[in-house]
């Protein structure tokens, strides 16, 4: 896939790999942000991006993403400023927009060279938090979404009105100041992958700090405003046992968005990453009750 902002001079990603070297796109801001796509060896009968959550990067995407382009959909996304292969201060930004403004860049950039195609996302966790807002700033551009243990909300039983208010006040005077880094234990049930996940030098394996946690709690805060206004498709899935994102949100959006097509699918004793959990589990999610089953459903509304 040809580089966009090609020329713009001796970049290199945080891993010291030069961006002429890889694929990639230069956003707003002037940071470079490193993409990966995975195109169908036929015609694309759709696009799908991927948003990945927190302190991760796409790439983990990998078997997401060849089971739909198996299915003739062309698949892309990027790593998030501040993570993987993008520039940025790691895990820190200084807006939340910034990420739903880089991926309606990313989408647009697409569309021009796809512009009959559909568009669906496919967000997990905070990328899930990602794709809600994007998909409500531009709610005519998707024809549905794919919400894999979004953040929808903060945990009411942590984020109590208390330790917000506390929150707010330490991102004035030391916003850098670390909350705690994310458990990797409760990601799968599948050993294989906390190891994998513990391993992975793109992850980020830092304290999250208070500013990030006061962009999250906002981009929280505005979700729970959107939702009533919601008319998109979308599909969520969510574990029951799921410590890092609040099953509740999920429940609370399925519940109260103005979608006519909308679904919330829960996995039994499911962690966080559920196409990361347990090999059943994978299955499921990847093919017999979600994602290819649900975007071959959109295209049969479409259709009619």
């Amino acid at each position: 896939m040809p580089e966009s902002g090609a020329g713009v001079g001796p970049r290199r990603s945080p891993q010291g790999l030069s961006y002429s070297g890889l694929p990639h796109i230069v956003n707003a801001d002037g940071l470079h942000l490193f993409c990966r796509y995975w195109e169908p060896e036929g015609p694309p009968r759709a696009l799908v991006f991927i948003a990945h959550g927190a302190g991760e990067h796409c790439g983990p995407y990998d078997e997401i993403a060849h089971k739909l382009k198996d299915q003739s959909l062309l698949v892309f996304a990027h790593d998030h400023v501040g993570h993987g292969q993008s520039e940025g201060e790691r895990m820190n930004v200084k807006d939340f927009q910034v990420y739903i403004r880089d991926v309606l860049q990313h989408v647009d950039m697409m569309k021009s060279r796809h512009p009959d195609l559909p568009v669906f996302i496919v967000g997990h966790s905070m990328g899930g938090a990602i794709s809600i807002l994007t998909a409500c700033e531009r709610p005519s551009d998707f024809s549905g979404v794919v919400l894999i243990a979004p953040m929808v909300q903060m945990n009411p039983d942590t984020a109590t009105p208390l330790k917000v208010f506390f929150a707010k006040i330490l991102n004035q005077v030391c916003p850098r100041l670390s909350l705690g880094s994310i458990e990797s234990k409760w990601i799968s049930r599948d050993q294989k992958h906390v190891e994998a996940y513990d391993t992975d030098e793109l992850n980020f394996h830092g304290g999250l700090r208070v500013s990030f946690g006061v962009q999250l709690m906002g981009a929280a805060a505005r979700i729970e405003r959107e939702i009533p206004s919601i008319s998109w498709p979308f599909l969520l899935l969510h574990g029951d046992h799921d410590k890092l994102c609040d099953i509740r949100g999920s429940k609370m959006m399925n519940d109260n968005a103005g979608s006519s097509d909308k679904k919330l699918k829960i996995y039994e004793g499911g962690y966080h990453a559920l196409h990361h959990d347990l090999p059943e589990v994978v299955e499921s999610v990847l093919k017999e009750a979600a994602l290819i089953e649900y975007v071959n459903q959109c295209f049969s509304t479409l259709g009619s």
